[in-house]
């Protein structure tokens, strides 16, 4: 939980991952490897790493919440607009493909950002779209996102928990939780999944998003499996960042459109019945030189937002201030213990501020926004 005490904000924003991150990491520590290796002497194969403690030389400067809503709002062309502007449900569902691709990005060995503190936020704008992402539980951890569009009428749902598990040479964390996209003046919802993300440290070490990614619409019986696999995870060789798929139809499994390519360059899909290859995504174009957000409205910044709560860590890693990273991280660390200390000292549960959440074994975490629509926020994307 986020305390309401009266202080000094510093509002601190950073570069979203884009194509580049991976050779523009100013702010690694240096003998990556030998560190990250150095971490898991101590730690069992199988284990969970949900409650793992890092050292902040192993932190991207930037909360799991910025880096989730980064892949919603941060991008060149508005691909999310696109997908309702289709004339027919295969037009529409083509879209919805590309942008979903487009989510993913390029992640940078070694390095993790901050696991989110209970009721952490992040509320940013990119044009119409208005985005609002919660940390709805610590342990485990579970974030939740709603967006809206008013002009395009979209509406996004999401919860996610992501599960990170180390395997001796490697760490597989297996994204659970459902996301919905609505594109309410055609009636339609896709759900999707996301493929899991792996850092392998030996024989070579890389990081990768590898395996199955599927998109349902219900209203349309339009589906597509996407898979996403590594030179060294499924043996494609000379193609580390490979994507293939299919779009078909639900109910007749007519297949309609085959998918191929690699999701950091480009991606075509070739029609069945014509044989018509047609690029559906290029990576340059979409996530390369991706500006930061800025600061619009410095009174309408939540004391929870992800950027107050980290500002002054994420400034001594950039800085490469590390004693005085390692104190401004463990100052939020005691300050979250302490305030669940007083909650249970006074017998009262926690809850979220701006969704509904529900749990059970049979579905998991589920969520639903409190209020219809997200507000303009007071952290904007620059557009182009």
């Amino acid at each position: 939980m986020v305390s309401q005490e009266e202080q000094t904000r510093v509002v601190f924003l950073t570069k979203p991952l884009s194509l580049e991150s991976e050779t523009n990491a100013d702010f690694r520590a240096p003998n990556i490897l030998k560190r990250v290796l150095s971490l898991f002497i101590n730690v069992r194969p199988g284990s969970d790493l949900s409650r793992f403690q890092l050292s902040p030389l192993f932190n991207t400067p930037k909360s799991h919440l910025q880096c989730f809503g980064e892949s919603v709002y941060c991008i060149n062309n508005d691909m999310l607009g696109n997908c309702n502007n289709g004339e027919t449900p295969k037009d529409r569902f083509t879209a919805i493909v590309s942008w979903s691709i487009s989510t993913l990005r390029p992640v940078i060995f070694g390095m993790a950002p901050f696991n989110p503190i209970l009721g952490e936020t992040h509320h940013v704008s990119r044009g119409n779209l208005n985005v609002l992402l919660e940390q709805i539980s610590h342990h485990p951890p579970v974030t939740a996102l709603h967006a809206t569009d008013e002009k395009s009428n979209i509406e996004m749902i999401w919860c996610q928990h992501p599960n990170p598990k180390f395997y001796g040479t490697s760490v597989e964390a297996e994204v659970h939780g459902k996301r919905e996209l609505k594109l309410l003046n055609h009636g339609e919802t896709y759900e999707m999944n996301s493929p899991k993300l792996v850092i392998k440290f030996l024989p070579v070490p890389w990081v990768n998003w590898v395996g199955e990614h599927r998109i349902r619409c219900q209203e349309t019986g339009l589906e597509a499996e996407l898979y996403y696999g590594s030179s060294s995870y499924f043996g494609l060789r000379g193609n580390p960042r490979s994507v293939k798929g299919k779009i078909f139809n639900s109910s007749s499994l007519e297949l309609l459109y085959e998918i191929d390519g690699q999701w950091d360059r480009t991606v075509k899909m070739k029609e069945v019945s014509s044989g018509k290859e047609t690029v559906i995504y290029n990576a340059k174009e979409a996530i390369s030189g991706l500006k930061a957000p800025v600061l619009t409205d410095p009174k309408g910044v939540w004391p929870s937002e992800s950027a107050v709560v980290w500002g002054l860590l994420s400034q001594a890693i950039l800085n490469k201030d590390w004693g005085r990273a390692r104190e401004e991280k463990k100052e939020v660390e005691e300050k979250q213990r302490e305030l669940s200390r007083q909650r249970q000292s006074r017998g009262e549960t926690w809850a979220p501020k701006h969704f509904i959440v529900n749990y059970s074994e049979e579905v998991g975490w589920d969520c639903s926004p409190i209020h219809k629509r997200v507000p303009p926020a007071p952290i904007s994307v620059p557009i182009s």
